[in-house]
């Protein structure tokens, strides 16, 4: 057998699960046995879901969880590897699944709802670019993270374009430099997780969290959002004009009318989401 043909894919399961939770889209990576590496399949699947995901106003946020050991052990290098034998090396292989694997990541930070990544295992490589991306990331004591590429020859380059959006520039550096796990108490002081809770309870915590932002008014907070990642691009002078006009403009909307009565008059809100 060719040593560069890659395994055969086991199609007996699906690489993702989607789950529902009431009002809260739940995606499960799901191939533990090779510890949720990001193949193109999966990748595929998770592009398609966040795309349903986007246009679907019945889910207020969205839990991005995995079965097994490990939360995600980076891209498919065996995957990747047999494709060493096409005629250009492999190039635009690697260059399509770079390509894919970063176009999904922006469609977390575009997508309307909040994404709560919750991590019971390892996150390395793009699994821990996966978690910086997400907007929000509950992680189990027994998790940890690292950008371990630069061990094998391969620097975490993608991975870093979230990891130093999420933490101070020294300690982005350091975990790339060095490639070493951080636990997860770690993650937390540099603020590339929220919070830590115990083993197997991650996922639930994760849930949590996502109904207590889901009974907010969507509408208000698919604008913060948005209004969010585009001024952390700006100066301060263009953040502050740009964030004020958001603010004018989220003055107009009926849940900011409703909400700021309800304020005023001590009672609770009744949203309409627009």
């Amino acid at each position: 057998m060719n040593e560069h043909i890659a395994p055969a894919v086991d199609t007996s399961a699906p690489v993702l699960l989607r789950e529902r939770d009431g009002e809260i889209a739940i995606l499960v990576l799901n191939r533990p046995k090779v510890r949720n590496s990001l193949s193109e399949a999966l990748l595929t699947a998770l592009t398609s879901a966040f795309t349903d995901i986007a246009g679907d106003k019945s889910i207020r946020a969205v839990v991005l969880a995995a079965n097994g050991t490990a939360f995600c052990a980076g891209h498919d290098l065996k995957e990747l590897t047999a494709r060493r034998s096409d005629s250009d090396g492999g190039r635009g292989y690697f260059r399509h699944i770079m390509t894919t694997c970063s176009a999904m990541m922006q469609q977390i930070v575009n997508l309307p709802q909040p994404v709560i990544a919750a991590v019971q295992g390892v996150a390395s490589a793009a699994g821990c670019q996966l978690v910086a991306t997400c907007d929000l990331a509950v992680a189990s004591s027994a998790a940890k993270f690292a950008t371990p590429g630069v061990a094998i020859g391969l620097f975490c380059s993608t991975p870093m374009v979230a990891l130093s959006r999420n933490v101070a520039p020294k300690h982005a550096m350091e975990m790339l430099l060095t490639g070493d796990m951080v636990t997860a108490e770690h993650a937390a002081v540099i603020g590339l997780i929220n919070r830590v809770v115990a083993p197997g309870e991650a996922r639930k915590a994760a849930t949590a969290l996502a109904k207590q932002i889901a009974a907010k008014s969507s509408h208000v907070l698919g604008i913060g959002k948005e209004a969010f990642y585009r001024q952390l691009e700006l100066g301060l002078a263009e953040a502050y004009a740009y964030a004020s006009e958001v603010m004018a403009e989220n003055m107009m909307a009926h849940d900011a009318a409703e909400g700021i009565c309800a304020f005023i008059e001590k009672r609770d809100p009744t949203w309409q989401d627009r």
